[in-house]
Order: structure tokens, then sequence, then C-alpha cells
């Protein structure tokens, strides 16, 4: 796989993995109202996976020039 193609799959994956983990309660699949450690931890890796889909992403762009 290309850096590319990887970069995409940790963009749209950690965007949907932040998006879940901050809507669990809202769509009804949160065990506990409120944020609990497994929301966190669910916000905190997909937020990793999007900045470093970002870095990688950029840092293919940077070494055309």
């Amino acid at each position: 796989m290309s850096k590319r193609t990887i970069s995409l799959v940790l963009i749209v994956g950690g965007a949907a993995l932040l998006a879940l983990s901050l809507g669990a309660d809202l769509i009804g699949i949160g065990a506990q109202p409120g944020m609990h450690w497994k929301q966190w931890t669910g916000v905190a890796v997909g937020l990793a996976a999007l900045a470093y889909g970002f870095w990688l992403g950029r840092a293919k762009a940077e070494g055309k020039k």
C-alpha cells in the first residue's frame, strides 16, 4: 500500500473513531451516561490516528518539492 492510501485510511478511521467515541451516548452505544474511560480512550486513539494520518500525508507532499 502506498503512503497516500495509508494516510487516507488513518484520517478516515481516526475521524470515525473520534466521532463514535464522542457521540456514543447520543446514539445509544454508551454503557453509562457521561464520558468514561472507554470513550476517552477512543477519543485519544482517534485523535492520534487522525494526527498521524495528516502528518504522513503532509510528509509525502513535502517530499515531492
